[in-house]
């Protein structure tokens, strides 16, 4: 499905993968990812948590800037993301923010896609 899609998205993005089917539920639990923040998928790299269908070059930022925070999310599961952008989506884009996941649990706004 769309999870195996964004592994292998970010598998020729550079990023070594490993996958561990733990349900989403408890990945939320213990990285505080509240309910507004979340998607079908949890990355964690470098300390950082990423959830849901991040692009590449948003973590690659984030890890570059290195910010005070929990990590990314792309909220949902929004259609044009990598891993939700495939034939079935028949070249569908819809507009979506990444944001950034403050550790006080607020956010903001990382980058904007498809507006």
């Amino acid at each position: 499905g769309c999870c195996n899609e964004w592994i292998s998205y970010m598998q020729k993005n550079g990023f070594e993968v490993k996958v561990n089917e733990t349900g989403n539920y408890d990945a939320h639990k213990r990285f505080n990812i509240k309910y507004e923040h979340a998607s079908c998928h949890t990355a964690v790299i470098d300390g950082y948590v990423i959830e849901g269908h991040v692009p590449a070059e948003d973590i690659k930022r984030l890890l570059a800037e290195k910010p005070d925070a929990i990590g990314l999310s792309a909220p949902g599961m929004p259609i044009g993301s990598p891993g939700m952008d495939g034939e079935a989506y028949g070249g569908r884009k819809d507009p979506y923010d990444v944001v950034l996941i403050k550790k006080n649990g607020e956010s903001e706004v990382f980058k904007s896609y498809n507006q």
